[in-house]
């Protein structure tokens, strides 16, 4: 938010320059990101001068352009090329002299000297719109005789110069949405500090009704939506340009001028915080302002000329007879002032924040009104702006006050009581901080002093601040302008023995595979928990019914919490490699979300709801490219199998003792899962299908495995991981080569050697694969490795060959393989 260092000035007492100020609000909490000396118009004028046209003739060479001379005020006068059609000799006009930078928007150009058609021109006239002073382009701007040759642009047009401040404000702090916002907490800030200082904002006293000719009724059908509405009229008002003082306070936080009635409304929320709106009394039908909510479906035009289709909780103003504008939000196309006003209805508010903020997200609208009544403004200074409002007014656009201010208020704002311990500030602050520092900050914020013990305060909190509700929020506050660079770092460190636990193990346990992984070659990832629900449309893996949903949700894009890590990777792996990035490999640790309906139950509203951690590997594109010492190789899933079996095995799980078992499902083309003997699923990798991948718009094969990295944790609580030395004696290697049925796995032959040999086989190995010529039908060959070693003593023949006759016939009996 931008806050004008003058603008500040007014509220609050101080002498601070805008960098001392900046750092003040910074350590008070209201980080300032930077401060900007800034005019009222870009660029300050500078360079530009008043100048006399002294002769005006045609241009020989143009049908439109003129060739002037102009004097500046000093030295000989200067011959200028024009193109307006407004120009005359004995015109006092505002000259931009070469080097005088102008601006457009963001865009600036410099004036040089050039030639147009052939003749010389040594600077510009200008028009309004060219400097910035104006939207008006149908000419130059012809001053008052009066106008002196020679003076600055930026003293005639008194032009200012301030420093603009970008305050950050946190959603908690409502109550700094304004300048007077900003200005009490700096106030606080210096009589902290020891420094001579006041806090005022403008009186009201003059406001008065003048008379009782435009009484406009007001009836509040939703109290709960609208605790307050305040309204008022005033009658014979002439809309214009604001004056200069009201624009320039405008235009230098960045707000376009508008006319004078609007401008006022502008003024007041940026002063106070208080969102207002003002009606053209005349399109007030029935002659009466009700706040209520529409029916589902009623089409509303907004200020913007967008139609839109209004929800039943969307609360309107409206008149007898149609809605003129939604709460807290945005106006209605024909509601407003304009240049034909002539009696004006002000309204000055107080909207229910989550009725707002629920509106203005429906619509997806964002407003300086609803960023502030989303936040939570003030109730209480309802009718004090609404009295301001007016008096401005009947200042800049004439008037009378013609009805008694309409104060419609279901129940007053109370102040947030709150008991405050001495013994627990001093706890939480972490220093003893004196008792008569701690009222002086809570007096200086504006809290009062109820009750007073040697053991601590009873305070009233204005019911403006909605972050300060508890005794924790005040020390927070009395922290805060206390300054936490005056609390002492302590010289000693107060700490319990704990043991080590099972979130523990699982954490080291994660980052020993994700260094492992990172060796490998992949990235970690980290998407969003939440995801499109449309993604697991028609899944019967990941049922829709089984989604976690969100009650209020930012988008479609995120409306549910997700099932699997998968489709998140995918989103990444499309990303990369719509930027020429295609050969990939990722992991992500990360919760996934289930909902069973059947679980559900009143009493244990979270018996439904569950979550499991789980870990996901992406392999897609080349394994190996453009290398010169090895030819481009595609990723596979065999890939993906060896880093899965290296992280069971990193986590000192067997695969011997696992089971392995084809997978299908709509999630892969063909894939396998590791489970436990006891069933429960450790682990699915395979390859993506066709059908998600093309919803991707990804074109090469994806290999994914889902580890569920809560069971794994579960699988190894008994594993101790031991370590033995490297064997003394040989191992011995021994080939078979196998016929087969073709719908043999290379896992039943795995499995049926470590069943048939549990002590001396170590590792079975497939080394090849053949099918086709000199094959019966429906076979196929394996050439098989089988690796056997004795720990305390060099293997025989007879040994090896008894183990190899016996491997042989279970294969034979089993799996009725044949040795080729």
């Amino acid at each position: 938010m931008n806050i004008s260092y003058n603008w500040l000035k007014e509220y609050v007492d101080f002498d601070l320059t805008p960098d001392e100020v900046a750092a003040a609000l910074t350590s008070i909490g209201l980080e300032t990101g930077g401060v900007e000396e800034v005019q009222t118009i870009k660029g300050g004028l500078e360079g530009l001068v008043i100048g006399e046209v002294l002769t005006c003739e045609p241009h020989p060479n143009s049908d439109h352009m003129h060739i002037t001379t102009v004097n500046l005020g000093q030295g000989e006068p200067v011959q200028i090329v024009c193109g307006a059609p407004n120009v005359a000799a004995g015109q006092k006009v505002v000259v931009a002299t070469l080097g005088a930078k102008l601006y457009d928007g963001d865009e600036c150009f410099t004036i040089k000297k050039s030639k147009l058609r052939g003749v010389e021109s040594n600077g510009m006239i200008c028009a309004e719109d060219e400097i910035g002073i104006g939207t008006d382009h149908a000419g130059i701007i012809v001053l008052p005789e009066a106008a002196v040759p020679g003076t600055l642009a930026k003293d005639y047009y008194n032009i200012k110069s301030d420093y603009v401040l970008e305050v950050d404000i946190t959603p908690n702090r409502a109550d700094a949405c304004s300048h007077y916002g900003v200005a009490r907490d700096l106030y606080a800030y210096l009589v902290q500090n020891g420094k001579q200082t006041s806090l005022k904002k403008p009186e009201v006293d003059a406001f008065a009704v003048e008379n009782h000719d435009l009484d406009i009724k007001v009836t509040v059908e939703n109290n709960e939506a609208c605790p307050r509405y305040a309204g008022v009229t005033i009658k014979g008002v002439t809309v214009k340009e604001s004056p200069e003082w009201l624009q320039n306070k405008l235009r230098i936080i960045g707000l376009r001028p508008i006319n004078n009635v609007v401008d006022i409304t502008n003024y007041i929320v940026h002063a106070f915080g208080q969102p207002l709106h003002c009606f053209d009394a005349d399109k007030i039908k029935g002659g009466e302002v009700i706040v209520k909510t529409m029916p589902e479906g009623t089409p509303f035009v907004t200020l913007d000329g967008v139609e839109r289709k209004l929800n039943e909780r969307d609360l309107m103003i409206c008149n007898k007879e149609e809605a003129m504008c939604i709460a807290g939000v945005f106006g209605g196309l024909d509601s407003g002032s304009t240049e034909t006003t002539k009696d004006v209805f002000l309204e000055s508010a107080y909207f229910h924040p989550t009725w707002v903020r629920k509106t203005a997200r429906r619509h997806g609208l964002n407003t300086d009104a609803s960023f502030r009544f989303e936040r939570g403004i003030d109730p209480n200074i309802t009718i004090y702006c609404l009295k301001l409002a007016a008096l401005m007014v009947k200042e800049l656009a004439g008037g009378t006050v013609s009805s008694e201010i309409k104060d419609v208020c279901a129940a007053p704002a109370k102040d947030f009581r709150v008991e405050l311990s001495y013994e627990k500030v001093h706890s939480l602050v972490g220093k003893v901080i004196p008792e008569d520092t701690i009222k002086s900050i809570v007096t200086s914020l504006e809290m009062k002093i109820v009750d007073e013990t040697a053991d601590g305060l009873t305070l009233d909190v204005p019911p403006y601040r909605v972050d300060v509700q508890r005794d924790c929020d005040v020390i927070e506050d009395i922290l805060r302008i206390y300054g936490y660079n005056n609390v002492e770092i302590p010289k000693t460190l107060k700490s319990s023995l704990t043991t080590k636990g099972e979130c523990d193990k699982s954490n080291k346990l994660q980052n020993l595979v994700a260094e492992q992984l990172v060796g490998c070659g992949f990235n970690e990832i980290l998407n969003n928990s939440l995801t499109r629900a449309a993604y697991y449309d028609g899944l019967e893996s990941y049922p829709s019914k089984n989604l976690v949903m969100l009650m209020n949700p930012l988008s479609a894009d995120l409306n549910a919490m997700r099932q699997t890590l998968l489709f998140g990777g995918l989103e990444s792996i499309s990303h990369n490699a719509n930027r020429k990035n295609a050969d990939l490999k990722f992991f992500e640790f990360g919760n996934c979300y289930h909902f069973n309906e059947e679980k559900k139950n009143e009493e244990k509203v979270l018996a439904a709801y569950s979550e499991e951690y789980h870990l996901g590997l992406w392999v897609t594109g080349k394994r190996v490219s453009n290398s010169w010492a090895h030819p481009d190789e595609n990723s596979s899933v065999y890939e993906l199998k060896a880093y899965v079996e290296n992280i069971f095995a990193r986590l000192g799980l067997s695969m011997h003792n696992l089971v392995l078992g084809n997978l299908t499902d709509d999630i892969y083309a063909a894939a396998l899962s590791v489970q436990t003997k006891g069933g429960k699923r450790l682990a699915t990798f395979g390859v993506v299908t066709k059908k998600l991948l093309k919803a991707f718009d990804i074109d090469n094969e994806v290999y994914y495995a889902d580890l569920n990295w809560k069971e794994l944790m579960k699988a190894i609580k008994s594993v101790k991981v031991n370590y033995t030395e490297i064997s003394k004696f040989p191992a011995v290697k021994r080939d078979l080569a196998l016929l087969l049925d073709k719908k043999v796995q290379f896992a039943e032959i795995e499995k049926i050697a470590y069943e048939t040999e549990k002590k001396l086989l170590k590792e079975v190995s497939l080394f090849d694969v053949y099918e086709g010529k000199n094959l019966e039908a429906g076979k196929k060959s394996y050439a098989v490795s089988f690796l056997l070693q004795d720990e305390n003593a060099t293997l025989n023949d007879k040994q090896i060959d008894k183990i190899m006759s016996k491997l042989v016939a279970n294969l034979e009996n089993k799996l009725n393989a044949k040795l080729r």
